[in-house]
């Protein structure tokens, strides 16, 4: 098997690439390592290029270990042949292969062998070649034995088509067609356990759908049903195509007197042995299908909302809001320090609002609050209602946005929030959270496991290790496509660097603490266990603002400041120019190409450096449009069809996506409403964190949804 050729196929990419990157992998490089800065190795292959090319390789590497344990288990049985080798070999799936190894895998003791050991595999053999021209009757009387208990001729008969049973069902030919035929004709049904009972799932209560169009959040939602024994699921096989399918590979003459015990054998191996693996097989690809949809769906909306711009120079209240037990306050200055913390109860059901409005505007005088950050949880509607009547009695310029707090309880009761506020209870470190989340998402939302920031559908009902790698992989290409300042990054941000890991991370911070701010990039290789490779693979992605070195600031890699610097003097460029950004550089360079040569570097190495020096340390973040800063509220009663409102989308789904427009319940824009042409995903038009302008066309204010319309006039 080329695995390089199969790879570049694949990706739609060279053979030379893949088999580059290949080298690269093997040697220890990460993937936003070589993204960044092995472009001409690779031929510019991009995050997701080399993460999809690096998950490809580990399967195909596995796969050629199982094909080698297979073919090793098979020769050591003396049943190897050449043609069963080629098979395996040729075989480009684990499921192929396990077909291929079914006949030799050691079984439990089951009706077929037990037959064989009775001595009926003779009979079978004479009914399976259809050569006799006696009946089969007749031939089974000689396979009696009462030593053996083959006291019957019904007896000798049912055991020797229990061993065709197996047979046929051992057959990956066999497999594979009926596979092809329940994908391509099969039906997934679900219908409930007890049709009276309401539930979420009364759509799927009398269901059904092809295999071939299954749509992946049904398939998610009818498994959850199914968990929680709503519902009763199940797949629907073109059992008549898969018999007369079979019939005609194994019976070559339907008029012979063996034809009729060997239809039943197939109907008995179909319906006992093989219906019920390859149902198995077909929920577990849909499972599998549904999953990685949900998972690059998630992954897409996990990158937008920690790509969202930070809101700079602002000091934040974080407002944790809550009903019994009261809103936590956390007042947050412009670089993240806490300044106080407080709790008041303008909430049921102590109702106490003009003592929090009083505290609130002595905390706005005293520290000068220019926006209050409100999560988004229970309470938080009524904590709304509270911060827009203060906002119209006070003089002061204040705003406030609604952010997703999904995760902040997660964070505030980890180990990680325990050392960084050890003195704080699990409110005050999530009012702080939610403060810090609106001033620099990605530095504060990557102290939360992936998992619970609550940008998916149905993450806790799928494999939680694929999901954990991709959403750490995401959240790997964020970080490291914006850097981080090494003298202010935490050890949560620093190990999710190139090369770095927790205990890196960690050590980095104690030297810091130790030793004060880092001068210069060179000074990594202090830190203990910091070795060559991993310096070599962090230090373009770490910065260091007012340094020794200048070029320190910016993503430039070390490895590249000689020719950078040669660059610079070439084309007469000042430190102050270089601090302040050289916004036209790129049109002073007219070949790229030529200038790389005399510089000894590759083409794309070069273009990203003049990149860099035209805007030295860029954020990517900045981009992206800013959210909403609000300053009065609406209510769901005073939404009318037809009105026209900016908002921000929340969460993207299979269907549609969830959209902010300032009331406590987001609304939905269904994929069927989001633009006039036809669209295969909602991904296609918005990303989480868009501010989008939306039309209200429905509010069922029963049952709490809001219907909005991205299409103008409909």
């Amino acid at each position: 098997m080329n695995i390089e050729k199969i790879i570049a196929e694949e990706l739609n990419v060279k053979v030379w690439q893949v088999e580059k990157t290949i080298e690269l992998i093997d040697e220890g490089n990460t993937i936003p390592f070589i993204s960044r800065y092995r472009k001409e190795v690779t031929g510019s292959l991009n995050d997701e290029q080399l993460r999809q090319l690096d998950e490809r390789l580990t399967y195909l590497r596995n796969l050629e270990d199982k094909k080698k344990t297979v073919i090793s288990t098979i020769e050591e049985q003396g049943k190897l042949t050449d043609e069963l080798r080629k098979q395996i070999e040729d075989a480009m799936t684990m499921v192929a292969v396990e077909d291929l190894y079914r006949p030799y895998k050691p079984k439990r003791r089951t009706r077929a062998t037990i037959a064989k050991e009775k001595g009926l595999e003779g009979l079978a053999n004479i009914i399976s070649l259809q050569m006799t021209n006696k009946t089969i009757e007749e031939e089974a009387e000689s396979y009696l034995s009462e030593e053996k208990e083959v006291n019957t001729v019904e007896d000798a008969i049912a055991g020797a088509k229990d061993i065709l049973a197996e047979a046929y069902a051992d057959e990956a030919e066999y497999r594979t067609k009926i596979r092809d035929l329940t994908r391509s004709k099969g039906k997934i049904k679900s219908v409930a356990k007890n049709p009276e009972e309401k539930s979420v799932y009364e759509m799927y209560y009398d269901f059904e759908e092809s295999i071939s169009k299954a749509v992946g959040y049904r398939v998610l939602a009818i498994n959850r049903g199914e968990t929680e024994k709503i519902l009763t699921v199940k797949i629907e096989a073109p059992v008549d195509d898969i018999i007369k399918y079979l019939k005609k590979q194994i019976i070559s003459k339907p008029d012979h007197a063996s034809a009729p015990y060997m239809e039943a054998a197939i109907e008995d191996s179909y319906e006992r042995l093989i219906a019920p693996s390859i149902e198995r097989e077909i929920r577990n690809e849909l499972t599998d299908m549904a999953e990685e949809g949900a998972i690059n769906v998630f992954g897409k909306n996990l990158h937008q909302l920690l790509m969202q711009p930070p809101v700079a120079g602002q000091t934040v209240l974080g407002w944790d809001p809550a009903f019994r037990t009261g809103c936590k306050l956390a007042v947050v200055d412009p670089t993240g320090k806490v300044l106080d913390t407080i709790v008041i109860y303008p909430t049921a059901p102590q109702n106490k609002v003009a003592e929090a409005k009083q505290i609130l505007k002595k905390l706005i005088d005293k520290y000068g609050i220019t926006l209050i950050s409100l999560g988004n949880g229970t309470a938080s509607r009524e904590s709304e209602m509270v911060i827009v009547e203060l906002l119209k009695e006070i003089k002061q310029d204040v705003k406030y946005v609604i952010v997703n707090e999904a995760g902040a309880s997660v964070y505030s009761a980890s180990k990680l929030a325990t050392e960084e506020f050890p003195n704080f209870d699990v409110g005050q470190r999530s009012a702080t959270s939610i403060a810090r989340r609106i001033q620099d998402p990605l530095a504060e939302l990557v102290k939360i496991d992936p998992k619970s920031i609550g940008v998916g559908q149905y993450q806790h009902d799928m494999n939680q290790k694929n999901l954990g790698n991709a959403l750490t992989g995401v959240v790997e290409d964020c970080v490291n496509s914006v850097g981080v300042d090494l003298n202010t990054a935490s050890a949560s941000l620093l190990e999710y660097i190139s090369g770095i890991n927790k205990t890196l991370a960690k050590s980095i911070v104690s030297y810091r603490e130790e030793n004060g701010q880092f001068k210069n990039r060179k000074e990594l290789l202090k830190v203990p266990k910091l070795g060559p490779k991993a310096y070599e693979q962090c230090a373009g992605f770490l910065r260091i603002n007012g340094g020794d070195e200048i070029l320190d600031n910016t993503s430039v890699h070390p490895e590249s400041y000689e020719a950078t610097k040669n660059l610079i003097n070439k084309l007469g460029i000042t430190d102050d120019e270089l601090k302040g950004g050289m916004k036209n550089l790129s049109n002073k360079v007219s070949d790229t190409g030529k200038l790389a040569e005399e510089l000894g570097l590759g083409e794309p190495t070069l273009i990203d450096i003049i990149k860099e020096l035209e805007k030295p340390g860029r954020d990517p973040r900045e981009e992206m449009e800013k959210p909403i800063l609000r300053s009065d509220v609406l209510e769901m009663k005073d939404l009318k069809e037809g009105m026209e409102l900016k908002g921000t989308v929340r969460n993207v789904i299979d269907f549609g996506a969830f959209v902010d427009i300032g009331v406590h319940q987001d609304g939905l824009v269904h994929i069927s409403k989001m633009t006039d042409r036809y669209i295969k995903h909602p991904l296609e038009v918005v990303s989480v964190g868009d501010i989008v302008d939306v039309t209200v066309i429905g509010v069922d204010m029963e049952k709490k949804r809001i219907q909005l319309s991205m299409v103008k006039g409909k």
